[in-house]
């Protein structure tokens, strides 16, 4: 049996522990190279670094047995991509998602970046923008100055941030996930009067970062998740090994 999981995820971390601890083969494509880092040293699993289209997923997909989409529950275009992927290549797939965090904000929810945008261009105060890279364009008719992207530190990200003129002092490049204390740290440091987040749940800190802002008076806009079905990681093993 060979897995092929598309990954990046906390999720797709453990499935892999999980099947590299059982020595079964698999496969983990991730879009960067901090991806495949931390899957390093793990036996039978073999990283798969760059973004792929639905075309090259198909061709990828040949020779594998099963597939599980792993990816993050923002990942709309991905995971329709892995979904036309699979039915083109005729490989069994499974989407492993994470639950919502459940926990309780004083903010608002939007549906996308671009009308959390449309709201703060009306609002005064700085922005920390805890999305990831991607959805800086949406937050173009702001002036870059108000802006404070977190970002992972890797070239791409810091790329996007330069395309959209933020200053270099404005960009917070860490990996998290981040403590209560850390988030209140940098809302403090940088005088965050807006978070811009999504819920990530458990995996992505999303407790921590509704408890921070909370501590420190910052205004949260949660976008919120697509609806979009799936299976939790016991659920998803079990299938990959025909239990």
């Amino acid at each position: 049996m060979n897995i092929l999981i598309f990954g990046g995820t906390t999720e797709s971390r453990l499935l892999a522990q999980e099947l590299s601890r059982r020595k079964i083969p698999a496969a983990v494509s991730v879009a960067t190279p901090l991806g495949a880092e931390e899957l390093s040293g793990l036996p039978e699993v073999t990283p798969l670094v760059g973004r792929k289209t639905a075309e090259e997923m198909a061709a990828l997909l040949s020779g594998y047995d099963k597939c599980v989409d792993a990816t993050h529950p923002y990942a709309r275009e991905v995971s329709a991509n892995i979904r036309a992927a699979c039915e083109k290549a005729g490989v069994p797939l499974r989407r492993l998602l994470r639950r919502e965090s459940g926990v309780p904000f004083d903010g608002l929810r939007v549906d996308s970046p671009e009308q959390a945008a449309r709201f703060l261009q009306g609002q005064k105060g700085n922005i920390l923008l805890a999305i990831g890279a991607k959805g800086l364009p949406a937050f173009s008719q702001i002036r870059p100055e108000r802006l404070f992207p977190r970002v992972l530190p890797v070239e791409e990200s810091l790329l996007a941030c330069r395309q959209a003129g933020i200053p270099v002092k404005n960009i917070i490049a860490l990996h998290g996930p981040f403590s209560q204390k850390l988030n209140e740290a940098i809302l403090e440091q940088y005088r965050i009067r807006w978070m811009v987040t999504k819920d990530g749940g458990a995996a992505g800190g999303f407790a921590e970062k509704v408890s921070a802002a909370r501590n420190t008076g910052v205004a949260l806009v949660v976008i919120g998740r697509p609806e979009e079905h799936g299976a939790d990681l016991d659920a998803v093993l079990a299938w990959v090994l025909d239990l």
